[in-house]
């Protein structure tokens, strides 16, 4: 296993709020991390800089030790938390344009996914249900070969059989040496797929253990302890 994200003493400060407060963080190889904590907590501030979307104001983060930047996005494939696609596109559009966009991208895998869904590629984003549309949005995202995949409410507002492929998608679609950072509400949807949970509040890591260390010595689900240590 191998070091993928690495964060030294990052802060980022919003005039005098501050979001993230000298976080120290690594992540491996090999595992699939649940990234939870309330609104407000210093979730998206930390997804957003892993993608470059905003610039710490103390500290580093890398990306497969490189710090971020054009190489470290190479490597990281990124599902936000809300529809990005342009929605008169149809499918096999927006699957040529990943193609020439990411050189990681494996267009058969794609149709492989669409067909097993028995989505059609031919179809308009603007037809398809919103539960569809996040399934197309996963499919891209993981139809490349990245070092890190965040995903970010991966499972939100879609139906509960939806959900269980979207987790089937997570788990058959990517390497041993990279890793799956996922922020979501749902934990008790989600846990049974995770190896790792950080727990982020106020800015601050409040807890980064294995789920089998939290069942083991805590004796309890990862909802249950999360709802104990966040007062849910």
């Amino acid at each position: 296993m191998s070091i993928i994200l690495e964060c030294k003493n990052l802060s980022k400060t919003y005039g005098s709020h501050t979001a993230l407060n000298h976080i120290n963080l690594s992540l491996e190889s090999g595992h699939i991390i649940g990234l939870l904590g309330p609104n407000g907590s210093g979730k998206t501030t930390l997804i957003k800089l892993i993608n470059g979307l905003l610039t710490p104001s103390e500290g580093t983060l890398s990306v497969n030790q490189a710090p971020i930047g054009p190489k470290s996005k190479s490597w990281v494939s990124y599902l936000p938390d809300h529809s990005y696609l342009e929605s008169n596109l149809r499918v096999n559009e927006i699957i040529r344009y990943f193609k020439d966009f990411y050189l990681d991208f494996e267009e058969e895998r794609a149709y492989d996914m669409l067909k097993k869904l028995q989505i059609n590629p031919n179809d308009k984003l603007k037809s398809m249900s919103k539960g569809t549309k996040e399934k197309v949005q996963l499919i891209l995202i993981m139809s490349r070969r990245a070092k890190l995949y965040v995903l970010d409410e991966p499972i939100a507002g879609v139906d509960p059989a939806a959900r269980d492929y979207i987790l089937e998608t997570i788990l058959s679609n990517y390497d041993e040496d990279a890793a799956i950072l996922i922020s979501t509400h749902l934990i008790s949807d989600i846990e049974n797929i995770l190896d790792q949970v950080i727990f982020i509040k106020d800015g601050q890591i409040a807890l980064n253990t294995s789920v089998d260390n939290i069942r083991e010595k805590e004796g309890k689900s990862v909802d249950a302890l999360f709802r104990e240590v966040f007062k849910c």
